[in-house]
């Protein structure tokens, strides 16, 4: 196959939202599943702002002059994430998907990044298989929740928007859960406005950027993170990630009548520290 590989930019964002929408549904499909992205236009949307954000990578597949993938690697913090990688599904199976994601794991390591990480659907085994074969670790499963606003409040927390004011001390508590912050993410969640912080005790013990499928949230304890989904007004996109494994907020969460949409595994290569906290990934890590 004739493929080659180019940095995208935003005139690919109508064509590449185009096949990441189809590659989405095709595969969910395949496995009775809801798609990612409700629409070709939902699709479109996220990847232009990928494609214009000067924080993220992007790499655009051609066949013959068509493009025909893409994928993404966020550089904006101390860990990269990679994705949405997708390949039209008319070339899937043809080593286009393999190109891609190596192509992205050498910038990354050109670029010096400690460690790399993504998220895959966990249905999908010939992508679970191709990253593990690439060294890629599964280090969490993680459960897809959504539902209602819960409109829950926990005694002794209290939440608020996030300030550029707070990014130090909520970058502590990233360090403290896991061992790196995420402070580009965090200052763009910040200046967007979609970023809450809880407070206990007189301090800061964690945020949300927000609770969503592309937002990640990190706390001291479970009562944090319970606090900042409570009082969330929406879970955006197919809803936010929850390791599976922190049974009492899985069980929190699903006695206040959230439900699992779907399940995903937690991947990645190089630097990777267990959590010490609460924590809840966004779709890249």
């Amino acid at each position: 196959m004739n493929v080659t590989l180019r940095p995208g930019n935003t005139e690919d964002s109508q064509c590449c939202g185009v096949i990441c929408y189809e590659a989405f549904k095709t595969i969910a499909a395949q496995h009775n599943f809801p798609s990612d992205f409700p629409s070709p236009a939902v699709a479109t949307e996220l990847l232009a702002g990928l494609l214009a954000h000067p924080g993220v990578y992007a790499v655009v597949a051609e066949l013959d002059g068509r493009v025909v993938g893409s994928n993404f690697l966020d550089e904006r913090s101390t860990v990269a994430g990679i994705g949405p990688i997708t390949v039209d599904p008319a070339v899937q199976d043809r080593a286009v998907g393999r190109q891609l994601m190596q192509h992205v794991l050498d910038r990354a390591t050109q670029r010096g990044f400690p460690g790399v990480r993504l998220v895959q659907a966990a249905y999908h085994n010939r992508s679970l298989s191709l990253y593990a074969r690439m060294g890629f670790v599964a280090r969490e499963p993680l459960s897809t929740m959504q539902g209602a606003p819960l409109a829950v409040q926990i005694p002794g927390y209290t939440v608020r928007p996030a300030t550029e004011r707070d990014l130090d001390a909520c970058n502590q508590v990233c360090m403290q859960v896991h061992g790196h912050d995420r402070r580009g993410e965090l200052l763009d969640a910040i200046q967007q406005g979609t970023a809450t912080l809880v407070e206990h005790g007189g301090r800061i013990t964690g945020y949300a950027t927000p609770i969503a499928f592309l937002g990640h949230a990190v706390g001291e304890t479970n009562d944090a993170l319970k606090a900042l989904i409570g009082a969330a007004p929406a879970f955006p996109g197919s809803g936010f990630l929850l390791p599976t494994r922190n049974g009492e907020l899985f069980k929190w969460c699903l006695d206040h009548g959230l439900r699992v949409v779907q399940p995903m595994t937690l991947m990645s290569v190089g630097l990777y520290n267990e959590p010490t906290g609460a924590f809840l990934p966004s779709v890249l890590y």
